[in-house]
């Protein structure tokens, strides 16, 4: 079988750019188990409640569900457990900066895989408060009808 070529998204969470404003964001690898890259393959995974940590200088990945593979037996692995992130470790201390620093969280943005392997997008982000969600979707409608507006504009002519 040859070996894939290209990036093929399998889940994003669109939730965390609603909710957080991301500053940096790091592509990771991920220690997966032989089910979860079945079912991942599958296009079966959760970003929605996940978040990552460092702890003891090494990255992880928490409450990200990728259900169990439907043709797996004993050998299935649990749906919520913690995976590790492969970082490079001057990756792993800014970021640890970052999240100290007070106020900045790692939320996974994008999983994927890129020529074969797991990779995951995680952001280093700021919480929004319901009043900049306001403000964003503000600015987000306010551009909508610029562009309807010009789209008319044109259609009808000068």
């Amino acid at each position: 079988m040859p070996r894939e070529r290209g990036e093929k998204v399998i889940a994003t969470n669109r939730r965390a750019r609603h909710d957080y404003t991301v500053e940096k964001t790091y592509e990771a690898g991920l220690v997966l188990t032989g089910t979860e890259v079945k079912s991942l393959r599958q296009g079966r995974a959760n970003l929605t409640d996940g978040y990552a940590y460092i702890d003891g200088g090494e990255a992880y990945l928490d409450a990200v569900h990728i259900p169990e593979y439907s043709q797996g037996h004993w050998t299935n692995h649990a749906a919520k457990r913690t995976r590790k992130l492969l970082l490079h470790k001057d990756e792993i201390v800014k970021i640890s900066h970052a999240v100290s620093a007070g106020g900045y969280t790692l939320v996974p943005l994008k999983l994927y895989f890129l020529d074969g392997r797991a990779k995951v997008e995680i952001g280093v982000a700021k919480g929004k408060r319901e009043f900049d969600k306001r403000q964003t979707l503000r600015e987000r409608q306010d551009k909508r009808e610029a562009e309807r507006a010009m789209r008319t504009k044109n259609r009808l002519g000068d």
